[in-house]
C-alpha cells in the first residue's frame, strides 16, 4: 500500500480530534495555544501558525493515518512539529514513513539547511525513531522536559542516497 503526504481537508481534524483523548495528551501533541477540550471543525485555525504546512500521511484521500506539520522557525531552518499517529495504528512504521516524507517536503519546500524538531525526553520511541533519521539533540536549546534537535539538509540528503543506492530488502 502506497501512503504519501496529501493536504488536510476539513474531514480530517474530525478524525485528528480523536485521536487526542485528554488535555495532557493535546499539550504534549499541540502545544500551550491548543487548549483541551476543543472544537474539532476548528482545529485547522487552532494548530495555525505563520507560514506552516499542515499534511496528513494517507492512501489518496482516504482516512488519515498520521498528522505533521512544517514551518521555518529561523533563516535556513525548518522546524517539524505536531507529528501524530493514529493511535491504533502506532507499531507499523507509520511515523518513520511521515518522517521521512515529511523532512524531504519540509526541505524541498522551504530549502532550509536544516530540519529541527522538539520531542519529550521521555518518549523514547519517538527519540530513537529522530536518532535514526539523523536527528541529533542540541543541549543548548533543550530542558529537562524537552529534547531540541536537530538534522542538517546535507547528512539528510546523503541517507537518503545512500539508502537509494543500497535498497534494504523488505
Amino acid at each position: 500500500m502506497q501512503l504519501s503526504l496529501r493536504p488536510p481537508c476539513p474531514s480530517d481534524y474530525i478524525t485528528l480530534a480523536t485521536w487526542i483523548p485528554d488535555a495532557a495528551s493535546c499539550l504534549r501533541w499541540a502545544g500551550p495555544k491548543v487548549s483541551f477540550p476543543f472544537e474539532a471543525d476548528r482545529l485547522a485555525e487552532l494548530l495555525y501558525v505563520d507560514q506552516s504546512v499542515s499534511y496528513c500521511l494517507a492512501h489518496s484521500d482516504d482516512v488519515p493515518l498520521a498528522f505533521a506539520q512544517h514551518w521555518v522557525i529561523a533563516p535556513g531552518a525548518v522546524h517539524l512539529g505536531r507529528i501524530l499517529v493514529d493511535p491504533h495504528r502506532r507499531g507499523q512504521g507509520l511515523g518513520r514513513m511521515l518522517c521521512t516524507q515529511l523532512i524531504a517536503a519540509a526541505l524541498a519546500h522551504t530549502q532550509a539547511n536544516s530540519a529541527t524538531l522538539r520531542v519529550y525526553a521521555d518518549n523514547l520511541g519517538a527519540q530513537q525513531l529522530y536518532q535514526s533519521l539523523g536527528f541529533v539533540r542540541e543541549a543548548v536549546q533543550s530542558t529537562q522536559e524537552l529534547d531540541f534537535m536537530r538534522l542538517p539538509a546535507d547528512v539528510w540528503r546523503s541517507a537518503q542516497r545512500a539508502n537509494h543506492s543500497n535498497p534494504q530488502p523488505m
